[in-house]
């Protein structure tokens, strides 16, 4: 693990940053952290934003499936569906908001977990 070497300050808030300068951490006071742990909105894995858009670039439904340790196989089965339907709507590059209901509904996520 890193450790952070300095602090900077900001709207009430602090960041512990490394040497280079990047942030590591950043330090809020206990109320905005409890408000914000309340909301209880979904949420995306960092894990699932990096395959999405670092490395392989792959789509937010294919992400999150290999996130979730899923084969293509096992999710067209949800959804009643073959394997080479579920590629060619992993690979759309706008797919219909249907689409991408079915399989948050496949994946059990929430269709705005997919919209990234």
């Amino acid at each position: 693990m890193t450790v952070p070497t300095n602090v900077t300050q900001t709207a009430g808030l602090q960041t512990l940053n490394d040497d280079a300068g990047r942030p590591l951490f950043v330090v809020l006071p206990v109320a905005e952290y409890l408000r914000l742990k309340q909301r209880n909105e979904p949420t995306i894995p960092h894990e699932v934003v990096n395959l999405r858009f670092e490395g392989k670039g792959m789509s937010a439904a294919r992400a999150w499936r290999e996130y979730l340790g899923l084969t293509q196989v096992a999710v067209a089965e949800r959804m009643g569906i073959t394997q080479a339907a579920l590629a060619q709507m992993e690979a759309a590059k706008r797919p219909r908001k249907i689409t991408r209901d079915r399989i948050a509904k496949a994946l059990g996520l929430v269709t705005t977990q997919l919209d990234f």
